[in-house]
């Protein structure tokens, strides 16, 4: 679906953001793109929608090189950043302006998922709130059709209910023709939702597997009482005791905690990697 090969990229006068970035996205999956502010999450998604050009390396989706933002590219491939531009129409207007650029845009998915996030149809977008406005690119996002979903901090100005809905509707559109990448600071938001995980940092992606991959190596408990350092692989204080990252020695899967797996990669990148891949210490 996307590959980046040997992607290097820098903002002018500032330092090199990406050098010899690989990363392959396949269909099928709710990627989870995690990092630090400023680890270049955004510019990646810029970068696979030929928004941003590399320095050198290639990227490309469906087969095209995303520089030359193909029609027939960006047909299959929707981006919900962050801070986007909505234009001053209706709700249904919006709709019925952008639907032709995305053979296979659905009306009725668009009508429901606007239902469900209690958005009318004829409400004007220029008297909407942030939350509401990212409510309704999102219904547009998922009745698109399109088979990439780029979503930039998707959670950011939605309620607590809403973001349930957001989950549930994510779900509900999903299949294996498609994929979505979410890049997101509210791991929790997403607990149930994305795998694989992908983190970046400097520049570099330090870990890419899937939650199967991790919890067949690395189990999750809670203690009350602190382990020995050494007897771990990662363990952070908690309210009421201690949550701890260890090797997996029976193959039983638990759950892994994302929030705890994130700060255990940024800690001990290479250990984590090792016992993974690999199944070692």
């Amino acid at each position: 679906m996307v590959e980046l090969s040997n992607v290097s990229f820098a903002y002018p006068r500032k330092r090199s953001l990406f050098s010899s970035l690989d990363l392959t996205l396949r269909d099928g999956n709710i990627y989870g793109l995690l990092g630090k502010n400023g680890a270049g999450k955004t510019t990646l998604l810029r970068l696979v929608t030929g928004l941003l050009f590399p320095a050198s390396g290639s990227t490309t989706a469906f087969g095209y090189p995303a520089g030359r933002r193909r029609p027939e590219m960006l047909s299959d491939i929707f981006f919900v950043p962050e801070e986007f531009y909505l234009p001053p129409l209706s709700v249904k207007r919006y709709a019925a302006t952008y639907a032709p650029f995305y053979p296979r845009y659905d009306a009725a998915v668009y009508e429901k998922c606007l239902a469900e996030f209690e958005v009318a149809a004829g409400d004007r977008l220029d008297a909407l709130s942030y939350g509401q406005k990212k409510k309704v690119i999102i219904s547009f996002a998922l009745a698109s059709g399109a088979r990439l979903l780029l979503l930039d901090e998707p959670t950011n100005g939605l309620d607590i209910p809403s973001k349930s809905q957001f989950r549930k509707l994510l779900v509900s559109h999903f299949d294996e023709e498609r994929s979505f990448v979410i890049s997101t600071h509210q791991v929790r938001d997403m607990v149930n939702l994305i795998d694989p995980i992908i983190i970046l940092d400097n520049g570099k992606i330090i870990f890419d597997h899937t939650l199967d991959e991790v919890s067949a190596h690395v189990s999750y408990r809670f203690s009350s009482q602190a382990p020995e350092p050494e007897s771990v692989l990662y363990v952070e204080e908690a309210m009421g005791g201690y949550a701890i990252l260890e090797r997996n020695r029976d193959g039983r899967a638990t759950q892994i905690d994302l929030e705890l797996l994130f700060n255990a990669v940024m800690a001990k990148p290479d250990l984590l990697e090792s016992r993974v891949t690999q199944g070692g210490m």
